[in-house]
């Protein structure tokens, strides 16, 4: 089971999709979205009213609305995202199993409960250094590194897909 759910994946891949060539935002329907990415409609739309709720995409109003980034994508952090989308929730949920070893006959000794459960301290430690590690990345960041990776015309190809499917939908 993953600790990040896939709602992340959807939500950060279609977020690169708002970011503009200077950091900036565009806009985009989630229709229009999940139809890009081919990632359930109904799912995506949840997902982005997470995302709105948090302060990190903003509805645009009439026929050509949808949604935006709310800051510029480089204070935007996955941090923040995951956040949004998944709650803050723990990496390790400790159950205290070293209290109920059989030796203890239901009565554990000091020495094996008090302080922290080593094993717990592990597990903070390392959700500690994930989400540093989440906290440091930012949308903008993300954006560069597909860029950086993508042919030069794709980014110009994505603003013409989504613009065509806005005309559309105000030509009825």
């Amino acid at each position: 089971m993953s600790h990040i759910s896939s709602g992340v994946e959807y939500g950060i891949h279609c977020l690169l999709f708002l970011v503009g060539e200077d950091g900036g935002s565009r806009d985009a329907s989630v229709r229009d979205l999940a139809e890009l990415q081919g990632v359930p409609l109904d799912f995506l739309a949840k997902i982005f009213t997470k995302l709105s709720k948090a302060g990190l995409v903003a509805a645009t109003e009439g026929v050509k609305g949808g949604f935006t980034l709310a800051r510029a994508a480089g204070d935007i952090s996955v941090l923040d995202v995951v956040t949004a989308i998944d709650g803050d929730k723990a990496l390790f949920d400790c159950r205290e199993i070293r209290a109920r070893c059989a030796l203890f006959d239901d009565a554990p000794p000091n020495w094996a409960t008090s302080g922290t459960c080593a094993v717990h301290a592990v597990m903070q430690s390392a959700q500690r250094r994930m989400e540093e590690a989440l906290a440091q990345e930012t949308l903008q960041d993300l954006a560069q590194k597909v860029n950086r990776k993508s042919p030069a015309s794709f980014d110009t190809k994505v603003v013409n897909w989504l613009g065509e499917r806005a005309g559309k939908r105000t030509a009825k």
